[in-house]
């Protein structure tokens, strides 16, 4: 069996865009650069790629860009001398990270020469498409494109249990594997007077609860759910920060609601942060994540927060919040403005719960990046066995 294999890391998404999908693949590239083969990323081309400052291969095929916040590049991968340079660079197996361009760009490939892919689902498709898509016909050929997609490959991998729905409500009846996302943050010890100095660096009051959203500033992510929970805190004379850390295509909706609750003085607003060490500082600075969001399939801030031994508070049956015990390695609630707020006035001023609670998440629910790729690692030589055995090769 061959030890170390050429790798195509396929996505929709790669720096500058920036996205939970793009930081994936980054670490995916940058763990099996580190000894164990040789990864390629394929992305559609971006105007503003600095592809070079990376160590590792990027191949970026036609795309057609749209401005925007986000900086979404749309991939078009339909000429043939594309299809061709792929088979040119001989590759042991293709992983695509999201059922869209990139995937179907891998069809058009394997059309041509048989190379195993797996596909790892990522996020609820279908959240996009029922918001976005406008008629019917539309949104069928959207779903119709995306189970394509994904049927068509050797391997099904998902990043929680809880994806598994998305899937059966695109129509996938497949079998899949549960390959978890790890973090690219390293697990840190902080005392007490470190924090109180990154506070004063990051200009954060010392005496008050402080509260951190990391994430895509969207609405479906519930954001409109912690400001509401927060603007009742207020009301009730609870004293609090609320960290927003990241950036969107609505946050200037959000901001203008921030304002409408009266909560711009609570409010730290980042802005976009790319230092990977910066964002884990304002995760050492805060005593819980609220993440409500019952979008996300994995929640990759969850295990970030978790490194610097943050607790976070999550809803009760989702994604995010599989393998959390409430009060234990998290905390969980309702998927209600009311039922996020009564948690964090139960358990804000409880230093000591925090504490634990933090560190536990700390020791169980946390996985680094080596970790999480080395077992996708030794999944792609089965995956490849697997092709070999069905194909006669």
């Amino acid at each position: 069996m061959k030890d170390k294999l050429k790798v195509g890391l396929g996505s929709d998404a790669f720096p500058p865009t920036t996205d939970g999908i793009s930081n994936v693949v980054q670490n995916y590239a940058h763990q099996i650069s580190r000894g164990l083969g040789e990864p390629v990323i394929i992305t559609p081309k971006n105007p503003n790629q600095q592809d070079c400052k990376y160590d590792y291969e990027i191949f970026r095929y036609k795309s057609w860009w749209i401005p925007s916040k986000e900086g979404y590049s749309i991939g078009w991968p339909f000429k043939d001398e594309l299809h061709q340079a792929i088979i040119n660079m001989n590759f042991d197996i293709l992983h695509s990270h999201a059922p869209l361009a990139t995937s179907y760009y891998f069809r058009r490939v394997v059309e041509k020469k048989k190379i195993p892919v797996v596909l790892t689902y990522h996020t609820k498709y279908e959240y996009d498409i029922d918001r976005r898509v406008p008629t019917k016909p539309a949104k069928d050929f959207a779903y119709h494109f995306l189970l394509n997609n994904i049927n068509a490959a050797d391997e099904v991998w998902v990043t929680s249990n809880g994806t598994v729905d998305s899937l059966r409500k695109l129509g996938y009846e497949g079998d899949y594997i549960l390959m978890p996302n790890g973090c690219d943050m390293p697990v840190v010890a902080v005392s007490e007077n470190e924090i109180k100095e990154l506070k004063q660096k990051l200009n954060i009051a010392q005496n008050v609860p402080v509260f951190i959203y990391s994430g895509r500033m969207i609405w479906y992510k519930n954001i409109r759910l912690i400001l509401d929970a927060c603007a009742k805190l207020k009301r009730d004379g609870r004293e609090f920060k609320l960290i927003m850390l990241g950036f969107g295509a609505d946050e200037n909706a959000i901001k203008r609601y921030i304002n409408k609750l009266g909560l711009w003085n609570n409010v730290i607003w980042t802005g976009k942060i790319i230092d990977r060490r910066t964002i884990q500082e304002y995760y050492i600075v805060s005593d819980i994540l609220l993440f409500p969001s019952v979008f996300d399939t994995n929640g990759l801030v969850v295990r970030e927060a978790a490194s610097a031994a943050t607790p976070s508070l999550l809803v009760r049956g989702s994604c995010a919040a599989e393998g959390i015990t409430d009060g234990e390695t998290g905390f969980l609630c309702m998927e209600s403005a009311h039922s996020i707020a009564s948690t964090l006035e139960k358990i804000a001023d409880n230093k000591e719960l925090i504490k634990k609670v933090g560190g536990n998440a700390q020791s169980d629910i946390y996985i680094s990046w080596e970790d999480a790729v080395k077992k996708a690692y030794d999944r792609y030589h089965i995956v490849i066995d697997n092709f070999n055995i069905k194909n006669n090769l």
